[in-house]
């Protein structure tokens, strides 16, 4: 009978133990550098903090700027960009928060400032104008920069973007970040990590353990946890309709018919508020076509920047 007080105080014990298990720091910067910023990788001065850009290809060539979702970073784009540098000028970049940009000192990671920040890295490479593509967040990111500032927009390639309301996610009410997600600064279980990354792949043999290391080496960049919880908290959602109208650049949907994310029916909404917008899908791939086919997925994007069948 006396052992009975001391039960709430040994299964604390077990669960503080349990968390020391599952405990993982960030990984030191130089360390994911030497991994991942190999040239042609360069960090430049951008908008007030130190950006990961890649910068390949002719420089007279027209030049296409790529924009990466959500959790993710410039890696993303590596079967296409080495592609794409043939003809054109590719410029990716981690976005503000991710990869090993890191987080935005200002701590604003609201539509506006990225559009600030996209702005301000075409000035700093000259680049008064470029195609766009992006995918999920960059996606949105893209058609919100063609919107807002068409004369610096030549096309506009969106992957499954963000943008319209889901479950969850209403228009006009601010994000809220789940208590469970709150941990993630603390501890990220590569099986939890994967877990999270499936419903992206149609084709899962294609989420391979490479895939989820990069992914995850990614997320431990220092700081980066604590801003995609940030960013999380600052999202709010407006109806997208009156600035897709907005849009003069001739626009290219690209969609996995198996994407478990953004699902394909929303593809007839930008459809409907796009003025010059046409679709290609692909019936077995998921929200990452550039990583699950990459050769496939491109044929149609490079007809596209090209001017073919245009």
């Amino acid at each position: 009978m006396r052992l009975l007080p001391a039960l709430p105080l040994l299964a604390a014990i077990g669960l503080m133990g349990g968390i020391m298990l599952l405990y993982t720091p960030d990984k030191p910067r130089s360390v994911l550098e030497a991994e991942y910023a190999q040239p042609p990788s360069e960090f430049l001065p951008v908008a007030g903090f130190r950006m990961h850009v890649r910068d390949t290809g002719p420089r007279t060539a027209p030049v296409v700027i790529l924009l990466h979702g959500l959790g993710s970073s410039l890696h993303t784009w590596e079967p296409w960009a080495q592609a794409l540098s043939l003809h054109m000028r590719v410029i990716r970049f981690d976005l503000p928060g991710f990869g090993l940009t890191g987080p935005d000192p200002t701590g604003d990671y609201s539509d506006a400032r990225a559009m600030t920040v996209l702005a301000a890295l075409m000035d700093s490479l000259s680049i008064p104008h470029a195609s766009l593509i992006g995918n999920s967040l960059g996606g949105k990111l893209a058609w919100q920069f063609a919107a807002a500032y068409p004369q610096r927009v030549d096309k506009l390639v969106l992957i499954s973007p963000d943008g319209f309301a889901s479950p969850g996610f209403e228009y006009g009410r601010q994000a809220e970040v789940p208590t469970l997600a709150r941990l993630l600064p603390y501890t990220m279980p590569t099986w939890m990590l994967r877990m999270n990354l499936a419903p992206a792949y149609g084709d899962q043999s294609r989420l391979t353990d490479d895939v989820v290391a990069r992914y995850r080496d990614m997320m431990l960049a220092p700081g980066v946890r604590r801003a995609l919880l940030a960013r999380t908290a600052q999202v709010r959602l407006e109806p997208p309709e009156p600035l897709l109208k907005q849009i003069k650049a001739p626009t290219l949907l690209l969609w996995g018919e198996r994407d478990a994310l953004i699902p394909i029916s929303n593809a007839q909404d930008y459809l409907k508020a796009i003025p010059n917008c046409r679709l290609i899908s692909f019936p077995e791939l998921g929200h990452v076509p550039q990583e699950e086919a990459p050769a496939r997925s491109l044929v149609p994007v490079a007809q596209f920047l090209s001017g073919e069948g245009s």
